[in-house]
């Protein structure tokens, strides 16, 4: 059997090589053999996160592996038939659930029938979209490509103790659509109405998240804007400070997990901080959507969107999809601190 090698070590060399691997080894019927999986971390191969990435991909397709184990740093994949139906993953860990459902939501948006999958572990743990981007940004923007879900919540988890567990239900698309996201609407620090801080708090008083609420509308004067402090029950303690900016057609998220010794006011700068600098931009997609709105526009054929300097995540997500797809992936440089970013077939 000829299998696709994907090198692991390629770009940014971590976990996201191996999800966007997986999904279109599925969505392609296209074997792979994924070699030095996330050779660029402290800790290669596969941690139980990207474990349960392999075996979530494996049973919604009834997939064929070879050597999927704990650090394992080479798999073969066979995919098969893909099977809409009702699946369960619990990582185990404080590893991020959110990443785990990036790898099969885009195949069974695709399926023949509804899916409902219910996930076990981190939901916001600092080093990855937390539940909460996924929840109001990234799902909302699927839905205006033709993707229906529902997200149900039971606890949240936060680092390190995890124990998050949540629910998705997918509705069947016939395929995904094009969509262009490359303007803001209008001055966002004018129109504060559409701006709001969130702070989630577990086992830690209120006043930690109206301390961050405070130093984060002093320091982008958003003296108007919505704010609330959240708590919730989790298995452990656990803080993470939200700002979002609403725009007509997407939501942008900035989050930042709060840390032992790390004051609040600290926590709150630092996400400011990055929000000063994306409205500097005149973009219309954060860092995080960018990554992952690439494999949705590829896969219908189409679309465009505008975000600051690509990471490095990005620029490698985009090479592993054209060793998938013969599609046209454009990065173009349009101001100092803005990108534009077009997926097109090449031949139309």
């Amino acid at each position: 059997m000829q299998f696709l090698e994907i090198d692991g070590a390629q770009g940014e060399g971590g976990g996201q090589v191996l999800r966007t691997a997986l999904s279109l080894s599925i969505l392609t019927n296209t074997p792979i053999e994924l070699n030095n999986i996330r050779a660029n971390r402290n800790r290669p191969g596969l941690l139980r996160q990207h474990l349960t990435s392999v075996k979530a991909a494996q049973q919604i397709c009834d997939a064929t592996t070879e050597g999927v184990e704990l650090g394992a740093s080479r798999i073969r994949f066979t995919p098969g038939k893909v099977k809409a139906g009702v699946y369960h993953f619990a990582i185990g860990t404080a590893g991020s659930t959110v990443l785990v459902c990036q790898t099969i939501l885009p195949v069974l948006a695709l399926a023949d029938k509804p899916s409902s999958v219910t996930f076990e572990g981190g939901t916001h743990n600092g080093m990855s979209p937390s539940l909460c981007f996924f929840k109001e940004s990234y799902l909302p923007v699927l839905r205006e490509m033709g993707v229906t879900t529902q997200t149900q919540t039971r606890t949240l988890g936060f680092y390190p103790a995890g124990g998050g567990h949540w629910q998705l239900t997918i509705e069947p698309a016939a395929a995904f659509k094009p969509m262009a996201l490359t303007s803001v609407d209008g001055q966002v620090e004018l129109r504060q109405e559409r701006c709001g801080f969130k702070a989630l708090m577990s086992d830690l008083p209120d006043s930690i998240g109206q301390k961050e609420i405070a130093a984060a509308r002093k320091a982008l004067g958003w003296q108007d804007a919505e704010s609330n402090v959240e708590q919730h029950q989790t298995n452990g303690r656990g803080n993470s400070f939200q700002i979002k900016i609403k725009g007509d057609r997407n939501t942008c998220v900035f989050e930042q997990t709060g840390e032992l010794g790390v004051s609040a006011e600290r926590v709150a700068k630092r996400c400011a901080g990055r929000v000063k600098q994306f409205l500097r931009s005149g973009a219309a997609v954060d860092a995080y959507l960018a990554d992952q709105l690439l494999v949705p526009m590829a896969l219908a054929g189409g679309g465009e969107f505008t975000t600051t300097e690509p990471s490095l995540h990005t620029r490698t997500n985009i090479t592993v999809i054209r060793q998938f797809l013969d599609i046209d992936i454009d990065v173009q440089q349009e101001t100092e601190t803005r990108w534009k970013i077009v997926v097109g077939a090449k031949s139309l």
